[in-house]
């Protein structure tokens, strides 16, 4: 098994054994980043996932907190987002996913910065790409939680500790943002 020299994480490709073209049980890691099929010597490539994560702000400058309502991290506060589908842009996805988390609508989208992040999901470990944003809404008469939210509630930026956040790219965003 390859582990990750700095991360000292298992290879994200470690669990699949079978190759996803000839079907051979050959498929083994060749570096930190790819496994290769020694029958066909098909080259599987293990990019990151995009995902999106959301600063809102109400007129009292507090900061939009959602409760996560699923595993991983169920119950640990976070921010509105989640993963980019194929064939859309991240800015696409940050208003379906405030629409489906939050029920309410972006009017403003500004991109502030990126993190990598690690994702546990059914014990794999899916590296993501975590792309942090800053929007506004017209209203939140429609808000709501919806989706993989329990609660969502504002949050004065004084109150807010960053431990009380599950996800650890989660942390790190909370934290570049405040300071």
């Amino acid at each position: 098994m390859i582990i990750h020299k700095e991360t000292k994480l298992e290879h994200p490709l470690a669990k699949f054994l079978f190759c996803p073209l000839c079907g051979a049980k050959s498929f083994a890691p060749i570096s930190n980043k790819s496994n290769k099929c020694s029958s066909c010597n098909f080259v599987y490539f293990s990019n990151c996932a995009s995902s999106v994560a959301v600063f809102i702000e109400n007129e009292k400058n507090e900061l939009l907190i959602c409760r996560r309502a699923k595993e991983p991290y169920k119950d640990t506060f976070d921010l509105p987002g989640g993963f980019v589908d194929m064939y859309e842009t991240a800015e696409d996805a940050v208003k379906r996913e405030i629409k489906e988390e939050l029920n309410i609508s972006i009017t403003t989208i500004n991109y502030l910065f990126s993190l990598p992040n690690t994702y546990p999901y059914q014990g794999i470990d899916i590296h993501t790409l975590d792309l942090f944003f800053k929007c506004t809404v017209t209203s939140f008469s429609g808000l709501k939680p919806a989706d993989d939210v329990s609660e969502v509630f504002f949050l004065a930026k004084n109150k807010i500790t960053i431990p009380s956040f599950g996800l650890p790219s989660i942390q790190k965003g909370i934290e570049k943002y405040l300071h």
